[in-house]
């Protein structure tokens, strides 16, 4: 408990200050970094890092993409999809001359890796540039989720939501991050109509109802990373965070969030209620 107390302050005292400078190119470069390290992990995991023609491009193309948006303005789907064809292209190529000695499931696992990670990163970026106060949220619904799930899950959990993926995950635990994350969402666009940006305006209903839905999309991360776990046998997908893991396992139900709340906010009826 001490060791995830201490990593938790370090990785916040380096959080804050990034998202200080999220109107910089610090942030895009920041999370390309944890897209890189993200990428680097999965590799391991699935038991690609070894065959260079894989693991490089894997984690190079991960480290670029969430970069992309700084430089575009406008057209960064196009860049990203060029990225993909050229890094698919790539895989291709590596299985075509292994000559039957590289394993076209784990090639597939890496590249869903790669747009698990980069992909999500950049929808982070993206949405950073979509509004001063709206990415926060992309981390505050997820983490909320997280907490409040364990906590209402070690209080009144008595039904196993999936045991077979999470032994310890509770239905009781589900809904009560979900509660809490609607509640977050609610209190968050409060926090800053009040004290940051009065000329913002939010819908309550609304907020509320993204919240629920961004937990609920958090939970299927988690999720869906510890089934992948489960597949390729490992504990955590690394050790950057003592006691929290590597970047995937701090990340994995923020990384599916991300795309969710970036399409939320281009919805134009969604869009005019959140922040």
């Amino acid at each position: 408990m001490l060791k995830r107390t201490i990593t938790a302050v370090w990785a916040m005292a380096i959080f804050i200050p990034i998202c200080y400078f999220s109107d910089t190119i610090v942030f895009p470069i920041a999370m390309a970094i944890a897209s890189l390290i993200g990428a680097y992990e999965m590799t391991g995991c699935v038991g690609v890092r070894k065959s260079l023609a894989v693991s490089v491009p894997t984690c190079l193309i991960s480290a670029a993409v969430p970069i992309i948006p700084w430089f575009t303005q406008g057209n960064t789907i196009t860049y990203m999809l060029s990225c993909y064809l050229v890094y698919l292209i790539i895989l291709f190529t590596a299985i075509v001359f292994a000559k039957g000695k590289l394993d076209y499931t784990l090639v597939a696992s890496a590249f869903m890796g790669v747009l698990y990670t980069s992909l999500s990163f950049t929808c982070i970026v993206m949405l950073r540039e979509a509004g001063a106060y709206l990415y926060l949220l992309v981390f505050i619904g997820p983490w909320v989720s997280d907490i409040f799930a364990y906590l209402c899950g070690r209080l009144f959990g008595k039904h196993k939501l999936i045991p077979e993926v999470s032994p310890k995950k509770t239905v009781e635990g589900s809904i009560g991050g979900i509660v809490f994350s609607a509640i977050a969402f609610i209190v968050y666009g409060m926090i800053i109509q009040r004290f940051f940006a009065s000329d913002v305006s939010f819908n309550i209903i609304t907020m509320a109802i993204v919240g629920a839905v961004i937990s609920i999309i958090a939970q299927i991360g988690d999720l869906a990373a510890s089934a992948i776990k489960r597949r390729f046998d490992v504990k955590d997908y690394g050790n950057l965070f003592p006691g929290h893991g590597g970047v995937l396992d701090r990340f994995d139900s923020v990384l599916l969030t991300a795309p969710v709340l970036y399409l939320m906010a281009t919805i134009p009826y969604v869009a005019e209620r959140i922040i």
